[in-house]
């Protein structure tokens, strides 16, 4: 195989290119036909085609075939990538409360910040959660709404690394189902109370007591996970 400065190779240099032609274009727009990107990049169509399959499996080109076939410009999918990482963390041994540990702080962080949230269309979404909560009372249905509160709580932080790692966290939270989490009736409606009062701050603007209403959130939900595992 081909090697170039910095022990990188021609396909890999391909691969690069390809992705950075994909990136300056939309989501979907054709990048070219197989025979113009051999022209454009100078390389050899098998060059071309394995570095073709790498920026494929990184989301970031779809090769299309026959009729109107080629190169388009593709995107990685959000919630494949959460789920790739909850994976390896789950591989490595991780628990929910490793992963509670580590992001309890930005979640209070994106508490914080959602109050500043000026998205009409947020404010609605988390204003129609808050009319629901009573609503969810089973464990499968408190869980989701969970996952679907600390969504619309990152997104309306406005910042991608703060949905990142809130998504890992409740990714990991979605699979708890089985291990005994809001079984108990009391523990459900505190954590509707809790999930009230988060909203209410957020609503309100009021990002000291949306800290510390996400504060009491995770602190109480890492004391049930603890009961469960002692």
């Amino acid at each position: 195989m081909q090697q170039l400065g910095h022990g990188e190779t021609l396909v890999a240099r391909t691969a690069r290119e390809l992705a950075q032609l994909s990136l300056g274009l939309e989501d979907g727009q054709f990048i070219g036909a197989e025979d113009d990107l051999l022209q454009r990049l100078g390389v050899s169509r098998p060059t071309l085609r394995q570095a073709a399959k790498i920026a494929e499996n990184d989301r970031l080109i779809s090769v299309r075939r026959g009729i109107r076939g080629g190169f388009y410009a593709s995107r990685p999918d959000a919630n494949d990538a959460i789920r790739t990482l909850a994976r390896y963390l789950r591989l490595k041994g991780a628990t929910l409360l490793d992963i509670m540990a580590v992001s309890r702080l930005v979640a209070e962080e994106a508490a914080g910040l959602a109050c500043q949230c000026a998205d009409v269309a947020l404010r609605a979404d988390l204003a129609r959660f808050a009319e629901g909560i009573e609503r969810a009372d089973s464990v499968s249905a408190l869980i989701d709404a969970e996952a679907v509160l600390a969504s619309l709580v990152a997104r309306m932080s406005g910042n991608p690394a703060i949905e990142l790692v809130m998504a890992i966290g409740y990714s990991f939270g979605m699979e708890e189902q089985g291990t005994g989490l809001y079984r108990d009736p009391a523990h459900r409606a505190e954590a509707r109370r809790l999930q009230s009062g988060l909203c209410q701050a957020i609503l309100d603007g009021d990002g000291d007591i949306a800290r510390l209403m996400m504060r009491r959130r995770s602190t109480t939900m890492a004391e049930w996970i603890a009961q469960l595992q002692a």
